[in-house]
């Protein structure tokens, strides 16, 4: 790609919507030269052409997100006359949920961005997760809704913090082997509690890396596989009492992982 090809994202709210979709596709390409640029809380005709006109000169396209019919309807028109390719996130779900169901949707912007109960959920669950992460309160199991376990570099920590963003109040916890479990854990339902298990070899990669990365020799015991792989097979022993669920999240996205999680604990 060359540095004049650019994606335009256009909303009548913040434009997240949009942008998430359009980063998503772009991953999929050589796109390091690829240029977003995101224009929200368009609210009149005039905002839309000015944008056009720049999306044409540049030789882009342009996703959006309106939920105002008008302008959706502007944007349709002016980018048939300019030329410019337009991609509508929004437009075709809003019209299949309405004449599927008969309802009529709000046509107010910005209604996933409120600051309503589920909001305050989500950074109450965010800020649970932060201080019941790897174990630095076991108190805080108690509590959680979900307790993640697992060797280190397991995923435990992205995990609970992706599920707090889906309001989800997780605590984790690592399992050691030369470490004494603490009763917390044995005093909760099993399911609320998710071992995660990993290939071992991945589990080496990984911890390779991290030596790597604060500056440690490679010849500590924590990055050699048979240290890993009697970590993995106590971890295991310790799932098998609990009679948790057990995922194995080797080349797993963690969005991928937090979808099975959802569906074992039923908050879906």
């Amino acid at each position: 790609m060359t540095e004049q090809q650019q994606l335009f994202i256009c909303s009548d709210s913040i434009g997240e919507t949009a942008d998430a979709v359009a980063r998503a596709t772009v991953r999929q390409f050589n796109s390091e030269q690829m240029r977003i640029k995101r224009y929200g809380h368009i609210s009149q005709q005039s905002e839309i052409v000015q944008m056009l006109q720049e999306a044409a000169a540049a030789g882009g396209f342009v996703a959006y997100t309106f939920v105002q019919p008008e302008l959706r309807e502007t944007m349709k028109n002016e980018a048939q006359r300019l030329g410019v390719r337009t991609v509508d996130i929004m437009g075709p779900m809003l019209e299949a949920f309405s004449e599927t169901y008969g309802h009529l949707p709000k046509r107010k912007p910005g209604l996933l961005h409120e600051m309503d109960a589920d909001y305050f959920r989500r950074v109450d669950a965010i800020e649970f997760a932060v201080k019941y992460d790897d174990g630095k309160d076991n108190r805080g199991m108690l509590q959680a809704e979900v307790v993640l376990i697992g060797v280190s570099r397991t995923s435990k920590t992205p995990l609970s913090i992706y599920l707090a963003h889906k309001g989800i109040k997780s605590a984790n916890l690592p399992i050691i082997p030369e470490i004494k479990l603490p009763p917390e854990l044995f005093k909760i339902p099993s399911k609320r509690i998710i071992g995660l298990t990993m290939d071992a070899n991945q589990i080496l990669q990984i911890r390779l890396e991290r030596l790597k990365a604060v500056g440690l020799p490679d010849g500590s015991q924590y990055a050699t596989f048979r240290r890993i792989q009697e970590e993995l097979d106590y971890a295991e022993s310790i799932m098998k009492q609990l009679g948790c669920p057990i995922i194995n999240v080797t080349n797993k996205a963690i969005e991928e992982t937090a979808g099975i999680i959802l569906d074992l604990v039923s908050f879906r």
